[in-house]
């Protein structure tokens, strides 16, 4: 079965994730905005195997620690979708903006709808859910009905559509005929606060439920 562990990091509360296979073992670190000391030392505690770090968009506070930790470990980085690439590309003047330090990132793999992603036994599905950024993906187990959605969905609220290659509508399509034909009983991790569950938010999320999409 997949499990995961939730890490907030750096000054923007990021939910970093560590996903892994309890049968091998194996690893990914999704998200490594940044306090990769604190991520490698949780991984080691827990005797986790990293094999890869996945990236659901290319804003800092989600990518900023990746090239580094894919330094240390030697593993690769997957994902997000091609056309957050102007994103990765400025990482670095970014965490000079904001006082983080940060590499750009070039990733070994663009991820795109459609494609799996192995972490040890386990399957994660890819969907591309623009909206957020131009580029952004959510990955989804089906046999734990968990999935990492970044910054598309929240406890409670959406992504912010006002930076750069934001796109209001394509975020509410993309929680519509993305996240929703998911299933109800589907837990998600956000990128930022608490984890939710997918019935709730349709619920209650005063962007996305139900009564106001319909």
């Amino acid at each position: 079965m997949l499990k995961a562990l939730i890490q907030p990091v750096t000054l923007f509360e990021q939910n970093a994730s560590i996903i892994f296979c309890d049968e091998t073992k194996k690893c990914a670190i999704v998200d490594p905005g940044g306090d990769i000391d604190l991520l490698l030392n949780i991984a080691k505690e827990k005797e986790l195997l990293p094999e890869k770090i996945l990236l659901t968009h290319g804003h800092i506070d989600h990518a900023g620690g990746a090239t580094e930790i894919s330094e240390i470990l030697n593993v690769e980085i997957h994902g997000p979708h091609i056309d957050d690439k102007f994103l990765l590309d400025e990482l670095q003047k970014q965490g000079e903006m904001f006082g983080l330090q940060s590499k750009n990132c070039n990733p070994d793999k663009w991820l795109e709808e459609g494609d799996v992603v192995l972490v040890g036994n386990e399957k994660l599905e890819v969907y591309f859910c623009p909206g957020h950024t131009p580029g952004h993906i959510i990955f989804f187990n089906k046999k734990a009905n968990l999935a990492l959605v970044g910054d598309v969905l929240f406890n409670g609220s959406i992504g912010r559509t006002d930076l750069p290659g934001g796109n209001y509508n394509q975020l509410i399509e993309s929680v519509k005929n993305k996240l929703w034909p998911l299933g109800d009983d589907v837990d998600f991790i956000p990128g930022h606060g608490p984890v939710s569950t997918f019935k709730a938010e349709r619920n209650s999320n005063p962007f996305v439920s139900d009564s106001v999409l319909n």
